[in-house]
């Protein structure tokens, strides 16, 4: 007869950083790409929004390999199989991550979350089954997990889509800013003219939200 066993081993992953300049505590900007991207795609999309050189930005990697339709690898947060041991094994990779940088990077306090596409319902649940406490969370062309429920610990909350985006339609968009409405959550949403992806009007809002984050905290 043969037995299926299970080690629960801690997931592990790739992980990129660019730390704020100066060398003095400042906040952290976490983001996570979507389906087939790499971590370069998502801090290259953190170092876009206006302002972001005065936060340390780090983009985490998806643990699944997937393959795009041109051929190339990219990564997934999520695998066909087992859903809900995937999420809890992505949340422990995410908070080991965030572990890491706090402990390697002078660091203010102020923890923000970015999601684009695949990547948002990775922000929401590591903000709300993590470990560590955040300021905000900032989704683009993606929706909240149906599952998630106290959508409080988001803290603040931007939420984008593009007006041509076929993967987070409007009826979507409406539904996520009922939720949080519905939870109290100070939730900004955003609609730009374009597709899926984000274009400049996205980014020169997400750069007046993050301008938003420090001067309330300061309060």
């Amino acid at each position: 007869m043969v037995k299926e066993y299970r080690l629960n081993a801690p997931a592990g992953g790739r992980y990129l950083v660019r730390p704020a300049g100066g060398g003095a505590p400042s906040p952290l900007l976490v983001g996570f790409h979507g389906w087939g991207l790499r971590a370069e795609d998502e801090l290259r999309l953190l170092r876009s929004i206006p302002g972001s050189g005065g936060w340390s930005c780090c983009a985490v990697e998806g643990l699944y390999p997937v393959t795009r339709r041109d051929g190339e690898e990219g990564r997934s947060w999520m695998a066909p199989s087992e859903r809900e041991r995937r999420i809890r094994e992505n949340v422990g990779y995410v908070d080991g991550v965030i572990e890491a940088v706090l402990g390697s990077f002078p660091h203010d306090g102020r923890l923000v979350l970015h999601g684009f596409s695949q990547g948002a319902q990775m922000a929401v649940r590591s903000a709300l089954l993590g470990r560590h406490g955040v300021s905000a969370v900032m989704m683009v062309g993606g929706d909240i997990p149906p599952e998630s429920t106290g959508l409080s610990g988001m803290g603040r909350v931007h939420i984008a889509r593009g007006t041509r985006d076929p993967l987070y339609r409007e009826e979507l968009h409406l539904q996520d800013l009922r939720r949080l409405g519905a939870d109290g959550v100070d939730a900004e949403g955003l609609v730009f003219s374009g597709a899926h992806h984000p274009e400049a009007v996205y980014l020169e809002g997400a750069g007046a939200f993050l301008r938003g984050v420090l001067s309330r905290s300061a309060l």
